[in-house]
């Protein structure tokens, strides 16, 4: 079994591997996150998932975007639901962290005080993705800002990442090939694990 061969064999003596996919708005997060957690378990035979975007299910339940003051407590359940997936899965593909609610408090808010927090988080993830702009933009519903806004928030997330050292991988690519270019990063991490 491919499990045993990258060394995830017992994985109560291994901490789960936790792939990070951040990125602006439009650019594939979801999609990349659900496939690429089917193919490492069905590829791999891991037990692995993926975790959902919470403002996403926010923004559903309560009908609106969230306001400045509500940021901290979505960042909060965003952290405590990959936590909580870590505790029976070997593998977890988070579609989003609370590093992208800090990114997003700072460009529409002008609000770093979630920035240091996130960036704690996040160093202890495994691998961190970084979704390039170059699928075409869709709306979808409350959250989009619109196309114009893709780039700068790209920047403030790879300045995010680089302040706090926290390496990271553009993918990039349509469908298929986004997917083969992620894979191809979770495969190397998974074999260069001790």
């Amino acid at each position: 079994m491919m499990a045993e061969r990258i060394g995830l064999r017992h994985p109560m003596h291994k901490p789960p591997l936790v792939v990070a996919i951040v990125g602006a708005e439009s650019t594939g997060k979801t999609w990349l996150a659900q496939r690429l957690a089917q193919a490492l378990q069905e590829s791999y035979g891991l037990r692995c998932t993926w975790v959902s975007e919470w403002l996403r299910a926010w923004c559903d339940r309560e009908g609106r975007t969230p306001r400045s003051e509500e940021q901290a407590a979505i960042a909060q359940e965003q952290t405590r639901r990959i936590e909580h997936a870590c505790t029976t899965h070997e593998v977890v593909v988070a579609d989003t962290t609370a590093l992208m609610t800090a990114v997003y408090s700072e460009w529409l808010f002008e609000d770093r005080s979630l920035r240091a927090a996130a960036q704690d988080h996040h160093r202890a993830y495994a691998l961190t993705l970084v979704t390039g702009n170059d699928l075409p933009w869709q709306a979808d519903g409350l959250q989009r800002d619109g196309p114009q806004v893709r780039e700068p928030v790209r920047h403030l997330i790879i300045d995010t990442l680089n302040e706090a050292g926290i390496p990271f991988d553009e993918v990039t690519g349509l469908g298929p090939e986004r997917l083969a270019a992620a894979l191809r990063q979770v495969q190397s991490r998974l074999l260069d694990r001790p």
